[in-house]
């Protein structure tokens, strides 16, 4: 029987038995994160991850360092551990599967994620002293990641971002308390330093808790009802929101051919999107992070929450031991800023939402493996962005330097250890109190003092040893002591560090209701 295909079809149809097969086969691909300028965590196994064909053989290799072997599961995904990898610079890595890929200039040393809200996400260039602190900034062994901001429903594997190698040219747009913080450790540690810069200015951390945890609490339910009524309100709100930005489209028009400055734009209104909704956050900015092994995490956040420091009080540590969960690193180490001073200041003693989720805050530090830097001392009364990220990074890094990495620095000013009451008075016992004293060489300031009937008056201090003595004629049993309980307190209180101590309080009494803050 003659065969249906002649010799010289069978010529033409075999190159294509080949490239079938080829077409179907999926390029290895790596996530954002995998690439160019990344650091990699050393003296622990670091991950890498990627997508093949299913049941592809993967190796990974990072220059004469270390290499590992996975196949790709039923869905394509895989990943590695190099292990014993030790700081410095490593050079190339390569992944190769059905195709091979380079990632370029890697390095080995300390990871840190960088995560909050404005303070966070203020850049060098907006900081104290931009032009000098960029000028100086030829650091090329600090590498910054910055992902891009993104809001979603659902978890996702991925984000959009790139490591970029700190110089003159790249510094000023770093999140400026990251850079100054992994400043001060490459200063230090004298190792590479990798920041994955990971926030968005006026979020609450509600957007940066997992949707599905915050969904088990009933204390977390008015999250999910909020957000519910902003989605039904938005056709309305968008209607309005048009209407008042075709109005400033005109004065803005007008005031411009008239030489003047025109009135701030309207702001859009939530609910057309994800943003806003309950873990948006998380989902997009910190899900795709997860794979990626680091060493710990610096936080700044919590303006946005300064209306419900009730809330806050549950919802900051769910954040940080979910995090952990997710991460499945354990519990790494995570740093966080208390809010600084703000807004004016008052005569008389008086109840302050900011006191009370920095309170808040100071309550989470029962968390292992948790350090506060404080900032009481240099904020701004005027704005809610303080410029001086410098020292904001440096108090990070003596946490980090203590509390991470063992080396013998102090890092911390006063912190409450006790109080009890003798002959009228208040006896209050502190922590990190070495060297205790005034700031200005001058009496202390900003402690107050009540009786039963809940009324604060300032109050005389007096350091003795580690305690400091409180009290007031006007309070002849005294019952309960605040220091810089307050929005922009004037406690002067530091110890052998010139750090400054905690805004504290020995009461735990409800709030009266908040008056207006601005």
């Amino acid at each position: 029987m003659k065969s249906p295909l002649s010799p010289s079809s069978l010529l033409l149809f075999c190159p294509l038995l080949f490239l079938v097969p080829a077409a179907a086969l999926a390029d290895v691909k790596l996530p954002a994160l995998i690439s160019d300028n990344m650091v990699l965590l050393q003296d622990t196994p670091a991950n890498v991850w990627g997508t093949a064909d299913p049941g592809e053989q993967i190796t990974v290799k990072l220059a004469d360092k270390a290499s590992a072997q996975s196949v790709a599961d039923a869905n394509g995904h895989w990943s590695v551990k190099l292990s014993g990898l030790t700081a410095g610079e490593a050079g190339e890595m390569t992944i190769s599967g059905h195709n091979s890929i380079t990632v370029k200039n890697v390095a080995v040393g300390e990871v840190w994620v960088c995560s909050g809200q404005s303070n966070m996400e203020m850049i060098v260039q907006n900081s104290a002293n931009a032009p000098e602190e960029i000028a100086a900034a030829n650091h090329p062994q600090i590498r910054v990641f910055t992902v891009q901001r993104t809001a979603k429903a659902e978890p996702q594997a991925d984000c959009a971002g790139k490591w970029e190698v700190c110089s003159p040219a790249t510094a000023g747009r770093f999140t400026a308390v990251g850079y100054y913080f992994g400043r001060h450790l490459l200063e230090n540690l004298k190792v590479p330093i990798g920041l994955i810069h990971s926030s968005w200015g006026g979020t609450g951390a509600e957007l940066w808790t997992p949707t599905d945890v915050l969904a088990k609490y009933q204390a977390f339910k008015g999250l999910f009802t909020a957000w519910e009524q902003t989605k039904e309100r938005y056709p309305q709100a968008k209607a309005e929101y048009d209407a008042k930005l075709a109005t400033w489209q005109e004065a803005a028009k007008k005031a411009k051919d008239e030489g003047t400055r025109p009135a701030p734009v309207p702001r859009p209104p939530h609910g057309g999107d994800d943003f806003g909704s309950p873990g948006c956050l998380y989902n997009a900015m910190i899900s795709p992070l997860l794979p990626y092994t680091i060493r710990g995490t610096i936080w700044y956040q919590g303006e946005a929450n300064t209306g419900n420091a009730a809330l806050y009080e549950n919802l900051f540590p769910l954040m940080i031991q979910t995090w952990r969960e997710r991460w499945g690193a354990g519990e790494f180490p995570f740093l966080y800023v208390q809010l600084a001073n703000f807004m004016k200041r008052y005569d008389e003693p008086t109840d302050s939402n900011w006191a009370a989720l920095r309170d808040a805050q100071l309550k989470t530090l029962d968390l292992p493996h948790t350090g506060m830097a404080v900032t009481i001392d240099i904020g701004d009364a005027t704005t809610v962005h303080p410029t001086n990220k410098q020292e904001v990074g440096r108090r990070l890094g003596l946490v980090a330097r203590a509390a991470v990495y063992y080396q013998d620095v102090e890092y911390s000013g006063p912190m409450p250890g006790g109080a009890q009451e003798e002959d009228g008075k208040i006896r209050l016992t502190l922590r990190f109190s070495e060297g205790m004293k005034s700031k200005d060489g001058g009496k202390l300031t900003g402690f107050a003092i009540a009786g039963d009937d809940h009324k604060f008056h300032w109050a005389e201090a007096e350091i003795q040893g580690d305690h400091v003595i409180v009290s007031s004629p006007d309070v002849p049993k005294p019952v309960a002591v605040r220091y810089d309980w307050a929005d922009n307190p004037d406690g002067n209180l530091i110890n052998e560090t010139n750090l400054p101590a905690s805004p504290f309080r020995t009461d735990d009494w409800p709030q009266n209701p908040p008056r207006p803050e601005r």
